[in-house]
């Protein structure tokens, strides 16, 4: 049971994960991703310093204990003159006072130099952190800034996915059917086509039929007889409509069509 739970969980983790990265805004986790690089670089740039300040206290450290290892050198070198000044004049107390207090510089100064030793192998180990350290500082800081000018890069592109995205759902819907009433530009266009078609067919069977024929005599009759009622008005005013008559082109009648016709018989 407790195994199919587990499983059940990171299914739903997974699932979760899934549809977040999905619906998420590339633009919102773009700004989260440089937010924690900035932070990382913060965070970076305080444990250098801390580093850094180690490496500081410890070159004090350093500077204090040498000097204090050359006063105590002076010292002892002070006490053994003094012990050998008192045993010369025969103060033998005060020779061996001296003496004791050689001595006892003597050890301080041995304890001195292993400190010095030892404080300028830390030196060594804390200046090489340190300079490790700033390194790691300037090279994040010119991953930081990449990660900056990239920035509106990325931006820019999101902009024309964005515009893209646009102008191909645009397009599609000039395709495809937006909703159940709104027809697509193929069905309109397929339906001004038939529309058109059936027009100019109906126009040709128009033009070939009986009666198409038969209003063609009558306006060419009725045209015969306007044009000799002209002559006549033009012959009652005094016209001379011999010239005129010349220039006008004869109206060709069906029967003067028919007159023409070659004779097809040999």
């Amino acid at each position: 049971m407790l195994k199919l739970f587990r499983r059940w969980w990171k299914y739903l983790t997974a699932k979760l994960s899934s549809d977040f990265s999905e619906r998420a805004d590339p633009k919102i986790q773009l700004e989260q991703a440089l937010t924690e690089a900035q932070d990382q670089q913060r965070r970076l740039k305080e444990q250098a310093a801390n580093v850094i300040a180690h490496q500081k206290q410890t070159e004090m450290r350093l500077n204090r204990t040498m000097a204090e290892l050359e006063k105590v050198n002076g010292n002892a070198v002070q006490a053994v003159k003094m012990a050998d000044a008192a045993a010369t004049s025969g103060e033998v107390t005060k020779a061996t006072q001296y003496t004791q207090t050689a001595e006892a510089f003597a050890n301080r100064l041995i304890q001195l130099e292993k400190e010095v030793e030892d404080l300028k192998t830390m030196h060594l180990q804390s200046t090489d952190a340190a300079n490790q350290a700033k390194r790691a500082v300037e090279q994040n800081a010119m991953a930081l800034q990449q990660k900056l000018a990239e920035r509106q890069k990325l931006l820019s592109q999101l902009d024309q996915a964005k515009m893209q995205e646009t102008m191909n759902k645009a397009m599609s819907s000039l395709s495809e059917t937006v909703g159940e009433d709104v027809p697509t530009l193929n069905e309109v266009r397929d339906k001004i086509e038939a529309r058109y078609a059936r027009a100019k067919g109906m126009s040709e069977l128009t033009e070939t039929s009986v009666e198409s024929r038969m209003l063609e005599v009558e306006t060419a009759s009725m045209n015969v007889e306007a044009q000799a009622r002209l002559e006549q008005i033009k012959g009652q005013l005094g016209i001379n409509t011999a010239a005129v008559a010349d220039d006008i082109p004869e109206i060709a009648t069906p029967e003067k069509q028919e007159a023409t016709k070659p004779d097809a018989t040999p």
